[in-house]
């Protein structure tokens, strides 16, 4: 009998115990886990994402480049969808059956029970014949969404583009993007990301069983509204950014103008380009993409910051300025120019004899012997045993004006160029095995030294400023604010006294005005410059120019490369002249040289298709020559041209 009672006191334990675990279970699924309310919810409550229109973004002076407009999208729940007329639908959306499968399958992918893009850009007429007809296709719903554009088609590697997120962005942003969501790849509207693409807001939709709307959900208590992105006013200058476009269509290279007084990017040309409105999101822009991406002219290289060259004569001030600030030059030191630097058995080379120069007439005339003989008073003041201390010592100081690192503008991509170490020479000759006249055309900015536009177009900037610049960037203020990042306003002094800078300018502007750019001379305005012309061992010369004006309160510095045009005289100069005049005076005049504005944008220097030679062979049966003519192609021939951004030059430049 009392085993009897002992039973039932466990089997009442049992059920006592079950039903407190059932109880607790309950209140915890009821009071404490609310996810079963969002379960339950998403049965009757729809949220609909409200995409505020991303921000505008303007020139300088307040001309728009970038600008929204309104397509629609069609979403899907792939949990809500009901048997429904698929073809009828697909021909509404004008898309096949394999199309629509793909898409419902990469929806399921994602999440059965929220919404994903499903068909993208209906034209403003399919989005009125559709929205008429969609309670006949449940589960699917049309969103607003704004696209850009871009007005005057231009800029198109400063500003950028967007593009449809990618998986790894999604997880990176801890869930704000979705699949369908776009947003800033290159350039600008990338860098920017934060700031221009504002917040979204979300519309909570009561709907029926058959997934109907059915009015607000709580009166849109928890609804929130979308916040527009903050516009940004960039640094660009619109007019000449549409000059220097046009003068440099037809030819590869670069052109970046800065203002010395700010670091603000005032015109930024990588050419060849494409229009940007090619890359707006839509049905021909996949087409659109593959064809610039397998372009042999890489219009989406952004030459002035991923492009390195040898900087060529233009880095004859800057050799100039650090011996001068180390007392191994002044203004009356000469050298006789015999046409070729005796020291080093006549290397490098002038076109021509000089004769008796010092700094001024040097810089104006280009002679390679007297940069020679600086360069090589700088690396053997120490004596020979010292040559690697001597090295380091100077490429710090060469560094200091911005070569071999990134400057960091507010663009991703840079590069930061190139300046051997001395630990480097040391591998390739070996620990005191070499000598100034071993690397002696770093003299006249050849062998192991590259810099990019940029970094060009910022030597002037420390030029014209007598020793410091601020760090490039391509945004002037953001909303009614000025630009947020401290770094910006920050002066970054070179080690160079100012006094030593009157010296070289001089001999600047007499490149100028009697030397080798006179021919881009500007009536009534001093333009300070310096020409290059870097040797290319695959093809043609570079033609490069770097100079800054006015000499008096500096306005614009500015850096031209012309890849594979020949002397920086003739093509460079020329460009950055008309380029100067124009955001000066707002207008160009007639130059006493006589070239024209008309010439230099018509000119084409694109490496050509070179049709390959007939190929005669012998037809068997009849005894007689047939002639096989090889079909062309648009590439064919440009394999042997140096039509790459890169320019890694070994040897000698003289003007």
């Amino acid at each position: 009998m009392n085993s009897f009672f002992q039973r039932r006191y466990v089997i009442a334990g049992v059920f006592i115990t079950l039903i407190i675990i059932l109880l607790a279970r309950l209140f915890y699924m009821q009071v404490i886990d609310d996810r079963y309310l969002q379960f339950a919810n998403r049965n009757v409550i729809r949220q609909f994402m409200q995409y505020p229109a991303r921000g505008p973004i303007y020139d300088r002076n307040k001309k728009i480049l970038v600008q929204n407009k309104l397509v629609y999208d069609v979403s899907v729940i792939p949990r809500q969808v009901k048997p429904f007329d698929t073809v009828e639908f697909c021909r509404l959306l004008d898309i096949t059956k394999e199309d629509f499968d793909k898409r419902f399958t990469k929806a399921i992918k994602y999440s059965r029970a929220l919404p994903s893009k499903f068909g993208k850009q209906l034209s403003p007429e399919l989005y009125a014949s559709l929205q008429e007809r969609m309670s006949e296709f449940p589960g699917f719903f049309v969103e607003p969404h704004p696209v850009r554009i871009y007005p005057d088609s231009t800029a198109a590697q400063f500003l950028g583009y967007i593009g449809e997120v990618t998986d790894t962005k999604i997880k990176e942003s801890g869930g704000y993007y979705r699949p369908g969501d776009y947003i800033g790849i290159t350039g600008v509207e990338r860098a920017y990301e934060n700031i221009l693409r504002g917040q979204r807001g979300v519309k909570n939709v009561m709907v029926d069983s058959r997934g109907v709307p059915q009015g607000s959900y709580a009166n849109g208590a928890f609804d929130t509204v979308e916040t527009p992105g903050e516009k940004v006013v960039s640094s660009l200058d619109i007019r000449i950014q549409k000059l220097g476009e046009k003068l440099m269509q037809n030819k590869i290279g670069s052109i970046v103008a800065i203002e010395p007084a700010t670091g603000e990017v005032l015109c930024f040309v990588s050419s060849p380009t494409y229009d940007p409105n090619l890359m707006v999101a839509g049905p021909d822009r996949g087409k659109n993409y593959k064809k610039l991406t397998t372009d042999p002219y890489k219009p989406f290289l952004i030459r002035p910051i991923m492009a390195n060259y040898s900087p060529g004569s233009s880095f004859k001030p800057l050799s100039a300025l650090v011996a001068l600030q180390e007392g191994i030059i002044d203004q009356n030191t000469t050298y006789t120019c015999t046409g070729s630097y005796l020291p080093n058995r006549g290397k490098p080379k002038c076109t021509h004899v000089h004769g008796v120069v010092n700094l001024s007439s040097a810089i104006a005339q280009s002679c390679n012997g007297y940069f020679a003989m600086v360069f090589e008073r700088l690396i053997n003041k120490a004596g020979a045993k010292a040559t690697a201390a001597s090295f380091t010592d100077w490429r710090s100081r060469v560094t200091a004006f911005g070569l071999a690192q990134r400057l960091n503008i507010d663009m991703a991509g840079e590069n930061k160029g190139q300046l051997f170490k001395a630990e480097q020479y040391d591998k390739r000759y070996g620990v005191g095995r070499w000598r100034s006249k071993t690397v002696i055309s770093l003299s006249i900015g050849q062998g192991e030294v590259e810099s990019t536009p940029l970094q060009l177009a910022n030597i002037e900037c420390i030029i014209a400023n007598q020793g410091f610049y601020y760090l490039p960037h391509l945004v002037k203020s953001i909303g009614n604010n000025p630009v947020i990042k401290h770094e910006y306003t920050v002066r970054h002094e070179v080690g160079v006294k100012p006094q030593y800078f009157a010296q070289v300018i001089d001999g600047m502007q007499n490149v100028v005005e009697y030397g080798t750019a006179r021919g881009s001379r500007i009536p009534g305005i001093n333009m300070v410059g310096k020409t290059g012309t870097v040797q290319n061992n695959r093809g043609a010369n570079h033609s490069v120019f770097v100079a800054y004006a006015p000499r008096e309160n500096p306005k614009i510095a500015i850096a031209v490369v012309v890849e594979n045009s020949g002397d920086g005289g003739r093509w460079a100069a020329p460009i950055a002249s008309f380029i100067v005049e124009k955001y000066l005076r707002d207008t160009i005049s007639r130059r006493p040289s006589g070239i024209t504005l008309d010439y230099f944008m018509n000119a084409n220097l694109l490496a050509q298709p070179k049709p390959k030679p007939k190929v005669t062979v012998t037809d068997s049966t009849k005894l007689q020559p047939t002639v096989i003519t090889p079909v062309k192609t648009a590439a064919a021939g440009i394999a042997n041209k140096n039509i790459s951004a890169n320019a890694i030059i070994k040897r000698k430049d003289d003007e």
